[in-house]
């Protein structure tokens, strides 16, 4: 299979504008999150897909892959499938995609370990979408609603993805574990052009999740447990918390 990695790169983030281009231990945070993903030595290729030509000269200028997007875009999957598509009518590629991951250009800790899991799934032919979660334990983080939860079936499908706690805690004696949905996809690509032309569903709306536009539409993901904590650069704030961690 040719697999390959695409890191959506939108500039005007609506909770920390160009956050992708702030100073990170000498690098730019894409330029961290495009250099790891590399390192993990798991894709064919990698591209970064933006809409700013600041992010698209700071990784080509480092002899990057990246691609302009044409239009804008409310999420990152409609991004990439916009540049699949352009990639495709270019012949940019040497050969036909079959899995894609999107890795979150705010994530520039990312590691090879999880993502082989995520990767790991498309070896059973019946997956076509996969995704990652964990599991919780801080009371916190799981009533916080912005820690997306899932719950998943016994061969790890999810059934739903929350914002509220899922599933609600009647008998404390069941032992459920809570798992965080970690936004990291990978999905083949007639799957992910599928995806794109879907009107967006009723619960996508209602919890401004995506992802149920999947579920909604009967498209299964299966999701690959890890231990992975990802460090998201969401607000300035974890911006600090992840200079401290390259101390």
């Amino acid at each position: 299979m040719k697999i390959i990695a695409m890191i959506p790169a939108r500039y005007a983030a609506t909770r920390f504008p160009a956050k992708l281009m702030q100073d990170l231990a000498g690098k730019t945070v894409i330029r961290h999150t495009y250099e790891n993903t590399v390192a993990t030595g798991l894709f064919n290729e990698v591209w970064v897909v933006t809409d700013s030509e600041l992010i698209f000269n700071e990784i080509v200028s480092h002899g990057g892959k990246a691609i302009m997007s044409m239009h804008p875009h409310e999420s990152g999957s409609d991004r990439i499938a916009e540049a699949i598509a352009e990639m495709s009518a270019n012949t940019v590629t040497d050969e036909d995609i079959d899995i894609i991951v999107n890795v979150q250009g705010d994530e520039p800790f990312v590691k090879k370990e999880p993502l082989e899991k995520l990767v790991r799934l498309f070896n059973d032919p019946s997956v076509v979408v996969g995704s990652m979660m964990r599991v919780m334990n801080d009371e916190i983080e799981i009533q916080n609603p912005n820690c997306v939860k899932v719950v998943v079936n016994k061969n790890n499908d999810a059934l739903y993805f929350s914002r509220s706690v899922i599933p609600f805690l009647r008998n404390k004696e069941s032992g459920i574990k809570y798992f965080l949905h970690i936004g990291v996809y990978a999905y083949r690509k007639e799957t992910l052009m599928r995806f794109t032309a879907l009107e967006k569903s009723i619960l996508e709306s209602t919890e401004h999740l995506e992802q149920l536009r999947y579920l909604e539409n009967g498209i299964p993901i299966r999701m690959a447990e890890v231990d992975f904590i990802n460090t998201a650069i969401d607000i300035p704030e974890d911006l600090e918390k992840a200079r401290n961690l390259m101390d």
